[in-house]
């Protein structure tokens, strides 16, 4: 009675086994991230720079004249100028998004002499919720002529966005 049994849970256990679903491990996302952000793009990145009292940390392609959007201020100032490029029918405005905060700052607009369109220069306060935001994301993104921009650090160029938002203050 026995080897009936045993051969009957041993056939049903096969069969549960068989119909049974296999799912694929879903890698986990990175901390921080989300539906919204976006990824580093190659040869672009975060550049900072430090020069006595001014410092800036520019969006861009290293060493060229690439500028996609710069952050300037003076040590401890807690004022930022914020500069970009943009098409030449461009809003005179600079309207950045980050991690779901939005803001958009007045800006100045005259030719630029690089490009075709203007270049675009705003004043802002480094307490604004945009660029608490950026530092606590790590990302930040710009609208132009109706289209997003997401300017992402590389790994090794992350910590310059915390760096240039202590030392403007």
């Amino acid at each position: 009675m026995r080897a009936p049994a045993l051969i009957v849970l041993t056939v049903l256990a096969l069969s549960a086994a068989a119909c049974a679903t296999v799912e694929t491990p879903v890698e986990p996302a990175p901390a921080g991230a989300s539906s919204g952000s976006p990824a580093p793009v190659a040869d672009h990145d975060w550049f900072y720079h430090r020069d006595g009292g001014e410092a800036r940390l520019v969006y861009g392609l290293a060493e060229s004249d690439d500028l996609r959007l710069g952050l300037d201020c003076g040590q401890g100032s807690g004022r930022l100028t914020l500069s970009a490029v943009a098409g030449p029918d461009a809003r005179p405005e600079i309207h950045v998004e980050a991690g779901g905060e939005t803001e958009r700052f007045a800006a100045r607009s005259e030719p630029s002499e690089l490009h075709e369109g203007v270049f675009l220069t705003a004043e802002a306060g480094t307490d604004a919720l945009v660029f608490q935001r950026f530092r606590r994301v790590g990302w930040i993104a710009l609208w132009l002529d109706g289209e997003r921009q997401g300017y992402a650090p590389h790994p090794e160029s992350a910590p310059n966005i915390e760096r240039f938002f202590a030392f403007c203050g």
